[in-house]
């Protein structure tokens, strides 16, 4: 039920768009017990006129290649799953497409169960 955003400086090929989708899928699989099927991510390209953040926050070097994932999910996961979703993303991007761990920025959003629906106007979710 992971509903992704990924937001990437333009430019990049079709393959590395396909390998972040994959890479998130995957963390989520193993980390927050998704199922494989369960995917909604959609990867926006901005030009430099319209993808701003500072290169060195809290002692973190950003590179141009940034990449910003916000990630809305149901309010149910423990911190622990968090933390373990955050550096499975990290470490899957690292591998493919190579991003660099320092540019990977992840942002959690939660929200209750019954503020989803997949369709046919019903929360599937709400009990």
């Amino acid at each position: 039920m992971p509903f992704t955003r990924i937001a990437i400086r333009a430019g990049q090929s079709a393959a590395y768009k396909a390998a972040l989708s994959e890479g998130i899928q995957r963390a989520l699989v193993a980390t927050f017990n998704v199922p494989e099927d369960d995917i909604f991510m959609v990867v926006s390209e901005h030009d430099e006129n319209s993808f701003f953040f500072k290169p060195s926050y809290l002692g973190i070097e950003h590179s141009e290649n940034l990449v910003l994932i916000q990630l809305t999910v149901s309010n149910t996961r423990t911190v622990e799953q968090k933390k373990a979703l955050y550096r499975r993303i990290a470490d899957e991007l690292a591998e493919s497409p190579g991003v660099r761990k320092e540019d990977v920025f992840i942002n959690l959003v939660e929200v209750q169960t019954e503020n989803w629906s997949f369709g046919n106007g019903i929360a599937q979710y709400a009990t």
